[in-house]
C-alpha cells in the first residue's frame, strides 16, 4: 500500500534478483531502501530467534498476513508494527540510514 508521498510499495522498484536481495534502481525513494533493508532484517530476526510467522504474530499481536508482506516487501509498516516486533526481538530491526546506497543521501 503506497503511502502519503505517492511511493510504490517497495518491492515494486526491484530491477534485478530476488527480493530482498534485489536491485533498485538509482533513483528509487528512500522508502524503497529501507522497506527492503528492514525486510532483510526481519529475515535474519526470523531466522535466529526461531519464531514462524505464526508464533511471532501471537506473540507481537500482529497478523501473520501482516509479517508476510513486510517481509516480501508488499508494505512498509507503522512505528507501532515496528516497534512490537522489535520488543519481542529484543533487539532493533529498523535498518536507519545504513539502508541507504550512498550513506545517508536524501531522495
Amino acid at each position: 500500500m503506497p503511502r502519503s508521498s505517492n511511493d510504490k510499495v517497495p518491492r515494486d522498484y526491484v530491477v534485478d534478483d530476488a527480493w530482498p536481495y534485489a536491485a533498485l534502481p538509482s533513483d528509487a525513494p528512500v522508502s524503497a531502501h529501507y522497506g527492503q533493508a528492514l525486510a532483510r532484517n526481519l529475515e535474519n530476526a526470523l531466522a535466529v530467534s526461531g519464531y514462524s510467522l505464526r508464533t511471532l504474530a501471537e506473540a507481537t499481536g500482529i497478523t501473520h498476513s501482516t509479517i508476510s508482506r513486510v517481509l516480501h516487501g508488499r508494505v512498509l509498516p507503522d512505528l507501532g508494527t515496528i516497534a512490537r516486533l522489535e520488543a519481542v526481538f529484543g533487539f532493533q530491526i529498523w535498518p536507519g540510514p545504513g539502508a541507504l546506497p550512498s550513506a545517508g543521501s536524501p531522495r
